[in-house]
């Protein structure tokens, strides 16, 4: 399904000709997306990871606002180890440390408005409360995409909030046109919590209803990466905003700076046309 093997991409090379997508799996901890996947759980991300595994990364936010505004800004989680292989993306700055050869650079506020201006149509498909266009807040995100989608179905509290998500994604890109190139974000909120609803009598949340959460999620992303080939070629981003601690050291939740919270799964790969 994807081309090659785990290799960097150089966003040179695929910006313009090949539709983007972009998943956050939203409070998704390194360790449990690792182990989820190893247990054979995600059979249809697995397809879509270079050589099936997902990287540990860092990320740039310990919730979901300022992580996602790093993102759109072109700060994606970066390497966990010392070696940088330079950003995917940038938005032009006074001085671009992190800029190399294989960096796309816009010339725009955010990476979303210059993939508009170079003719993408831009789609959100919100999942948690920071997408929701229910508040001035919540419309600050989906505010930088053309389109923006949000329902209680798609929220944290619906247990098929990934299939509802699919649903629309396959709508989009059914209605996409030839010519035109597809820029499309998914914030998966099954993997945020309340997620003890995928282990069945449990009533909280844990590090193994998280693990289930993605499995779950897995079983859901599998339509959407099927149908991709019919459109085009892509540009593949997968990864979390950020973790969540589940009592260790005593923490629960995110919005803290541990380990837990900072280490999050992440990839990026190519996707051939049909």
């Amino acid at each position: 399904m994807t081309e090659g093997t785990a290799s960097v991409i150089n966003a040179n090379k695929v910006i313009g000709s090949h539709n983007v997508l972009f998943v956050t799996f939203d409070s998704l901890r390194y360790d449990v997306a690792r182990a989820t996947t190893h247990a054979g759980r995600t059979p249809n991300l697995e397809e879509v990871l270079p050589n099936g595994l997902w990287e540990e990364r860092r990320t740039q936010g310990s919730f979901t606002l300022p992580a996602h505004v790093s993102f759109f800004s072109g700060f994606l989680p970066v390497p966990s180890g010392p070696n940088r292989p330079g950003r995917l993306l940038a938005c032009y700055a006074v001085r671009g440390t992190t800029i190399t050869d294989r960096t796309f650079v816009f010339d725009a506020p955010d990476i979303v408005t210059g993939l508009s201006g170079l003719g993408y149509r831009t789609v959100c498909i919100g999942g948690v409360g920071f997408f929701s266009n229910r508040t001035k807040l919540g419309r600050v995100l989906p505010g930088l995409f053309q389109e923006s989608h949000w329902s209680p179905e798609t929220g944290t509290d619906n247990p098929e909030s990934t299939r509802h998500q699919v649903d629309i994604a396959l709508k989009v890109i059914g209605g996409q046109k030839a010519n035109q190139p597809l820029f499309l974000f998914l914030n998966v909120s099954a993997t945020h919590t309340p997620h003890h609803v995928y282990l069945p009598g449990e009533t909280a949340d844990s590090w193994e209803s998280q693990c289930a959460a993605l499995a779950y999620t897995d079983t859901e992303l599998g339509r959407l990466f099927h149908a991709m080939p019919g459109a085009g070629p892509w540009l593949v981003i997968l990864c979390a905003d950020h973790g969540d601690a589940f009592g260790e050291d005593g923490h629960h939740g995110h919005g803290i700076a541990h380990p837990c919270v900072w280490s999050v799964p992440y990839a990026e790969a190519l996707m051939r046309a049909e």
